[in-house]
């Protein structure tokens, strides 16, 4: 069991490394503007596609242990759950738009395909999900540094992922590069969730 915990820390600090690495070495792709799904597009999107669904993976199955390693179910529930998202992120693609891959559109299209439905559906449970957990374990985690930790990374992705929401909707210049610095928070504070129920 305290492999699988290794496991999923290890998935949620190797999606952050692939999608940094591949969206700074990737022709027409512009970080600090476009979002990390949109990197699932293209000649390379297989390299994302798999990163969602590998990460999605490692933390749905981490997610079992993480319920006797912290006595918590419920806890273990809304992790498996924003990995089961993170999988689906990968299934469902989102659409080509707002100039990437290079080609496609600047702007958003006035209609977009089901599978792009399908993703935003999943980014929803993924966005939402995560600063759940963090309360989730505000509360449960017995150690209080793991409590202060924990209530101030739900703070942060509850109003981070907000600015991004807001941000994407308002196509900002620098949507990409909140998203990021969001996710960078988010996955790190997991990851080390899974070292301390691991140790």
């Amino acid at each position: 069991m305290t492999a699988l915990l290794w496991a999923g820390a290890l998935g949620t600090w190797l999606f952050v490394i692939t999608f940094l690495i591949d969206g700074l070495t990737r022709p027409g792709y512009h970080p600090v503007r476009h979002p990390v799904s949109a990197l699932a597009l293209g000649p390379r999107g297989w390299i994302q596609t798999t990163n969602f669904v590998v990460c999605g993976l490692a933390v749905t199955v981490a997610a079992f242990p993480l319920a006797g390693a912290l006595d918590s179910g419920i806890l273990a529930v809304a992790v498996g759950v924003f990995g089961a998202a993170l999988v689906a992120s990968g299934v469902f693609p989102m659409d080509p738009m707002r100039g990437y891959p290079p080609g496609a559109p600047d702007g958003t299209p006035s209609e977009t395909s089901r599978r792009h439905a399908l993703h935003d559906y999943a980014g929803m449970v993924v966005f939402f999900g995560l600063p759940v957990a963090a309360v989730i374990a505000a509360i449960v985690v017995p150690e209080t540094g793991w409590r202060w930790y924990s209530g101030v990374t739900a703070a942060l992705l509850f109003a981070g992922f907000g600015a991004f929401g807001t941000a994407w909707e308002n196509d900002s210049p620098r949507a990409g590069l909140i998203q990021r610095l969001v996710i960078g928070a988010g996955w790190l504070w997991l990851g080390l969730l899974f070292v301390h129920a691991a140790t």
